[in-house]
């Protein structure tokens, strides 16, 4: 098999890439490891910033989003039994987020991918990256894969890894270039899905007694919900009313609001981390998305910017076809990199801002209050938080024209 670019993994990066890509006439192959019913029905977040809705709109997969999304103008933070409204709008300048589900993402763009798109694999599994050295004086570079049971070759001229936190892609990076950067934190989410409908128009994040807990959505009559556990919980220790009786407390204020209480049809742990991978490329390899870094779900930035990887990617690739630069190619770790860090120090910020610390400390517990309490009281700490949850713009250089000649490779 030969194709210009070489997608690894069929999640909403990959397919959004491969999308954009086919509509600038630059032909690709997706390989995705696992089943169509497994992608689409992988439960992930769903806050999607203005950028992340106009990518979907750019490559024709937001038919659905424009009916069934839910546009929110803020959220609301409680602390010692209050309630505080950031309002996005107000803060920002007009802007706005979206609610609509990962898996209804996956669905959009995997169903357009199939009808009118390059080639999507499913169940073919990528073994290795090879010869994605910019010299390719072993040879273009190539992706080992595994389809129908047998071993198969994609060869590329390059190679995009957007195969997640576990995948095979960053393996291929030589120790020598790479930096990682982690940081585990000290309790995890448990997650649940109910049928029921949202007890509030807006997501609500508490820090309540216990810990924290987040109130968000899927649609109009399926709530999403998390609590602060310890690490290590078993999803079995936690039976639905115990469950519910505990996001009632956490969500607890001095007022008439009340939690609406339903069938809960999943249970999930999500362990918290950050996790940054330096540079995000290496010769004709280039990684997207979860590949290159995780951040705790608290900033909801995760899915954004694996689309804001991409969208740099794409308008690369795109300078490069209709121009033959490769300017934003070359930029592609600089700046991806400086967002990244951006969402990473904002998560992190709101991850322990609003987290009971497990080993009690009194004095980072005032800390937290402090905190909470300048954003609620403050317009420009208010506008801070509100600046970087709708998100922040991609980089000028990104939507500036090409130069000839003009590149900022990153060091390897």
């Amino acid at each position: 098999m030969r194709t210009t670019v070489g997608i690894i993994g069929g999640g909403p990066a990959g397919l959004l890439l491969a999308r954009l890509l086919h509509r600038t006439g630059i032909d690709c192959v997706v390989l995705e490891s696992r089943t169509r019913a497994y992608v689409e029905q992988r439960q992930r977040a769903g806050m999607l910033e203005q950028g992340t809705v106009d990518a979907l709109r750019e490559c024709g997969a937001a038919d659905r989003l424009e009916t069934e999304g839910l546009v929110h103008h803020g959220i609301e933070l409680r602390f010692d039994r209050e309630r505080h409204r950031i309002d996005f709008p107000v803060l920002t300048g007009g802007r706005t987020v979206t609610i609509y589900a990962q898996t209804e993402i996956v669905k959009d763009l995997v169903a357009l991918q199939l009808t009118d798109g390059p080639p999507l694999l499913f169940e073919a599994e990528a073994l290795a990256v090879e010869n994605a050295d910019e010299d390719r004086q072993s040879g273009p570079p190539a992706v080992r894969f595994v389809h129908e049971g047998r071993e198969q070759v994609l060869t590329c001229d390059y190679v995009v890894g957007c195969d997640g936190f576990h995948g095979i892609a960053r393996d291929a990076f030589p120790a020598a270039v790479s930096r990682t950067y982690t940081h585990d934190y000290p309790y995890s989410w448990l997650g649940i899905l109910a049928d029921v409908p949202p007890s509030c128009e807006e997501l609500i994040y508490a820090r309540g007694p216990g810990g924290f807990a987040l109130h968000s959505m899927r649609s109009t009559s399926v709530s999403r919900l998390y609590l602060q556990v310890p690490n290590g919980t078993d999803t079995d220790d936690w039976p639905d009313d115990r469950i519910w009786d505990e996001l009632d407390a956490r969500f607890a204020i001095d007022g008439d609001w009340r939690l609406e209480r339903g069938p809960i049809t999943a249970k999930s742990v999500t362990p918290m981390r950050s996790h940054v991978h330096e540079p995000m490329r290496h010769g004709r390899l280039f990684l997207a998305g979860d590949a290159a870094h995780i951040v705790p779900p608290t900033g909801a930035k995760g899915l954004n910017l694996a689309v804001s990887d991409v969208r740099v990617l794409a308008r690369g690739f795109a300078e490069l076809h209709l121009t033959g630069s490769t300017r934003l190619l070359d930029a592609y770790s600089r700046l991806c990199l400086d967002r990244v860090w951006q969402a990473t120090r904002f998560s992190y910020d709101m991850t322990t801002m609003l987290h009971e610390r497990p080993d009690g400390d009194t004095f980072e517990d005032r800390l937290q209050l402090t905190r909470l309490r300048r954003i609620t009281a403050s317009r420009p700490a208010a506008a801070e938080l509100a600046a970087n949850y709708t998100g922040l713009p991609l980089a000028a250089a990104v939507h500036a024209p090409s130069r000839t000649g003009a590149t900022d490779r990153p060091s390897r």
